[in-house]
This record gives structure tokens, sequence and C-alpha cells, in this order.
């Protein structure tokens, strides 16, 4: 049986899936990112297959083999699944979130979760996924669902678009992501924080950026701006602390070239949220958002995965409970 019916601008038809005596049956397709955090993705399949068969849980599962595979296997599992499930860190989030985004403008539905398994679980967080593997499988279980807003960003090396859940960076935290990555031995957290130490001293010359927002156009040297749907970045910089991914908008927060002690300095009251009592930061809501270079250019990331590293132009829309998600009901 097949209905139909509509999102915004998507057409949706989403398959109901029965057993003979009528009761619907929900399918699970886990795509699994096995290198995601330094291969604990991986290590955790018996372990995650264990506590899935436990709850009595009908799935299948397929790894993914390149950057961009996790797109493609969830533009797919949309037409022959009823969730699909993003195993590993917030890169393989992001582009189970795209594949799903691309299949609903194709007409197919599917409902996204999150197992947290990778070196940075920002996406998970924001919408109130736990990071505890049991807890999260067990959310799985329960199938409590809520939808949330996806953002869409054009320009750097997207010219076409790419969907977003999390949030952007453009400028000092996009470097430090950049430089995180390639830190081998560290993971989680304490990667980004010393990688932000690093950063301090390797990207210093904040750009001279022209913003348009709510009709309100502005040019500054802006170290960081940070558009987000979710809460937190670089798995402990609240970013957004008060963000809500279904209220329909951005938060924003822009910083203003500060110098290097004042960078220490505010790196910790980002650790706590507290960043805006702080006069070089600004915040802000919005539901649409471009960032052009009028001096220098643009590193930036969508929800840690590279949009560009020396981009000119970034325009930003959110699109309002464009996607369900499976979280415990106390975090709706």
């Amino acid at each position: 049986m097949r209905r139909s019916r509509r999102l915004g601008r998507f057409k949706v038809q989403s398959l109901d899936r029965e057993t003979e005596d009528g009761i619907r049956m929900v399918k699970y397709r886990l795509i699994v990112n096995p290198a995601a955090g330094g291969g604990t993705a991986g290590q955790s399949i018996p372990d995650i297959e264990s506590k899935l068969n436990k709850l009595g849980l009908k799935f299948d599962l397929v790894k993914t083999e390149r950057p961009w595979h996790a797109v493609e296997l969830a533009q797919k599992a949309a037409a022959e699944a009823d969730v699909v499930v993003a195993v590993g860190g917030d890169g393989t989030a992001n582009e189970v979130l795209n594949g799903l985004m691309r299949a609903k403008e194709a007409g197919h539905i599917a409902t996204m979760a999150v197992l947290c398994v990778g070196r940075g679980n920002d996406f998970a967080f924001g919408m109130g996924i736990p990071a505890d593997l049991s807890a999260a499988c067990q959310a799985l279980g329960d199938d409590h669902r809520r939808w949330i807003d996806v953002g869409r960003v054009t320009g750097g090396d997207f010219p076409e678009g790419r969907y977003f859940g999390n949030g952007i960076g453009i400028g000092f935290d996009a470097v430090v992501g950049f430089v995180a990555a390639k830190q081998k031995r560290l993971t989680g957290f304490v990667s980004y924080f010393v990688a932000a130490i690093k950063t301090i001293f390797l990207y210093f010359k904040a750009p001279l950026v022209r913003l348009e927002f709510n009709g309100q156009p502005m040019n500054i040297h802006a170290l960081m701006v940070s558009v987000m749907n979710g809460t937190r970045m670089g798995g402990g910089f609240m970013m957004a602390p008060s963000g809500k991914p279904d209220d329909g908008v951005f938060d924003l927060c822009i910083a203003r070239q500060v110098s290097r002690p004042r960078i220490f300095g505010l790196m910790l009251k980002f650790m706590k949220g507290t960043q805006f009592a702080h006069p070089a930061i600004s915040d802000g809501q919005t539901t649409h958002i471009s960032v052009t270079a009028l001096e220098g250019s643009l590193p930036a990331h969508a929800d840690g995965e590279t949009l560009c590293l020396e981009g000119k132009k970034l325009e930003m829309d959110i699109i309002g409970h464009a996607l369900e998600i499976i979280s415990p009901a106390d975090t709706a």
C-alpha cells in the first residue's frame, strides 16, 4: 500500500509495510562507516547487531566504501526501508541526511536515526540523540519520532547545494575542524581543543566579509560565523546554547576580530555557552543568510565536512520540519 503526502515543496510517497495479520513492521537499514571513530564503528558492528536483535528489530546493514557513498546508500534506502540509521560520526550523519533529502526530492521518504560511534557527535547532541550506544539502540526500539528543520547551503565547492543538520562554520572554527581531522592520535573534544590552540597561531587575520540577513547588511572583519540548526560544534563548543532544531530559524554566532590572548579567553566562554556577553560576539536568528568575502576568503564546513577552503560566497536557507528523526521522547 502506498500513500502520498506533501511536505513543504516536496511531494512525498511513503510505504505502508504490513504483515499478514495487518501489523505494520518497521524495517531499519543501517549505513555503517567502518572507518568512523578511527575504526570504532566497524568494530562496534557485532555489538550493535546483538543489541538490535535483543530488541526484536528487523534490520539489515550496509557499509560505506568511499566518501559520499553514504549519500548514495541512503537515497536508495529511502525507497526500501522505513528508517535509515547513520552509524558513525557527524560526517556519516551528514551524508545520510543528504541522501534522505535527495530521496525526498524524488518522492521517497524515510525516517532518520543515528547510532554514535564516530569522533564527533554534535548533530546527535543537538537532536537529543544519546551518545551511549545502548541508549541509542533503545531509542530505535521505542520508535519515538519528531520533525526537525534542515539547512541548505550553496556556494564553495557545492554550487549546486548541500544539506546540513547541525550547522555551518565559516572562518576560525572551520580551520579548527580541518586541523583536527589531521590529528590521528586524538579524538573527540580533546582533538578539537588542541586543534583550536594550534589554529590561534595559524589563522589570525580575519577576512572582511559582508553579511546579509534580516534586511540588515553589514561589513565586518569576522573571525568566525556560525549558522546553527543544532547547538554544539567541535564536541564541546556551544555555538548556540539556546538553539532548537525545530523552530524554523537558524541561530547565529558572529565573532569579530580579537587579539590572540582574547581568543584563549573566548574559547572557555564558548565551552560554557556564555560567549554572547562578550562585546566581540553577536547573536541573531534568521531563515536566510549570505556571507561574501570582500577581502580574503572563506574556509567553511557543513556539519564538520569541508565546504570549501577558500570560498568567496555562501548562502544558507532553512527548510522547516523537513526530516523526521528518531530520538527519545523526553528530548522533543
